[in-house]
């Protein structure tokens, strides 16, 4: 055991929103949000936020291996190469003492979620052929997941913008020409994720405490950064919480369910618009917390001071004020700096 073992799991609430935008396709039903059809509450995947967590840490420099869609072996062989570094022929994949563990030491996202790594062993290319031998087949077991989320409003579309018109010039005489496009948003919805880091797996890809204290500020940024294209602009992280427990193999469970709309303070469900026309009922969240502080050993937390929360029936304050609601109830917090705090987990300080 290393001094940057991780020893502690951790669950995590990350609530995010989204304003007339479209925060997840659903590319088998014509790209629109995807929604459950019964009780109308929008839904984005796991698989969509961990695609914003990759491409930050894509951009902060990070190895990643997953970097698009695809599955065709070769592709995989191919961005295994890229994480390893200056590789260019099969006899220095035979010099490497132990691949797999290269391969961690590089691939940042591995680390986290995992990766099925299944290569094709006749690729008629020598090096791609090398890269199959040396792994040997194997699959990695993320020792960070996170569930789909389900907004806690039922929602709906806007359909004054469901067509949306371009008009474009072409290069040879100018003209102009106008086509129809889908352009389908949710008016407002609001996402709870729900997220653990198991410490018992965490060995297997080499996951260390540093890379499950970047996830504090990494979520954030991911969802400030990672959303600025047309379709997904619009949506802003508003709390997050890792409660990290101190008794080993101990978690809550479900965590996500302690957050509800307080009905009386948000405005009704089809009215809903933006950030202001809600408020957050917290109530469940402390409670439980509070039952369970002996097992907690510090709530990181960051929260938006644009979305109200409410207590036991009473306005208390914004999610920025989470942290003294909590230690008013004798569960520990430490507040997330998320952007005086990113720099000492970006590559360099590794």
């Amino acid at each position: 055991m290393t001094d940057n073992t991780v020893e502690n799991r951790s669950e995590i609430v990350f609530i995010t929103d989204a304003q007339d935008c479209n925060p997840n396709g659903n590319p088998l039903g014509e790209n629109r949000p995807r929604k459950d059809p019964i009780t109308d509450q929008a839904v984005v995947t796991d698989v969509r936020l961990k695609r914003y967590l990759r491409d930050q840490l894509d951009a902060d420099d990070h190895g990643v291996f997953i970097k698009k869609t695809g599955d065709e072996s070769e592709v995989r062989a191919r961005l295994a190469l890229d994480v390893l570094g200056d590789i260019d022929d099969a006899d220095a994949i035979e010099e490497i003492e132990d691949i797999r563990d290269d391969f961690l030491d590089a691939a940042t996202d591995v680390r986290y979620f995992g990766a099925t790594l299944s290569f094709n062993a006749d690729t008629d290319d020598d090096l791609l052929d090398a890269v199959a031998e040396a792994f040997d087949g194997g699959n990695y077991t993320g020792p960070v997941q996170f569930s789909p989320a389900r907004s806690l409003n039922a929602v709906e579309e806007n359909e004054e913008s469901n067509t949306l018109t371009s008009v474009i010039a072409t290069q040879d005489d100018k003209k102009t020409g106008g086509f129809d496009l889908d352009d389908n948003r949710l008016k407002y919805a609001i996402f709870p994720f729900h997220g653990l880091v198991d410490e018992n797996g965490a060995s297997d890809t080499k996951l260390t405490r540093t890379d499950v204290e970047r996830l504090d500020t990494l979520c954030w940024r991911a969802m400030k950064n990672q959303t600025i294209s047309r379709s997904k602009m619009g949506q802003e992280p508003r709390l997050y919480v890792r409660v990290e427990y101190a008794t080993n193999g101990y978690h809550v469970g479900d965590l996500h369910n302690g957050f509800d709309l307080d009905a009386e303070r948000s405005k009704p469900e089809p009215e809903l618009r933006n950030v202001t026309d809600a408020t957050l009922d917290v109530t469940k969240f402390v409670n439980r917390l509070a039952s369970v502080n002996d097992h907690v050993e510090t709530v990181h937390f960051v929260g938006d001071e644009y979305l109200d929360v409410s207590y036991n029936g009473e306005q208390y304050g914004t999610a920025a004020d989470l942290d003294t609601l909590l230690e008013d109830h004798g569960v520990p917090t430490r507040e997330i700096e998320v952007y005086n705090e990113f720099e000492q987990t970006l590559p360099a300080d590794e």
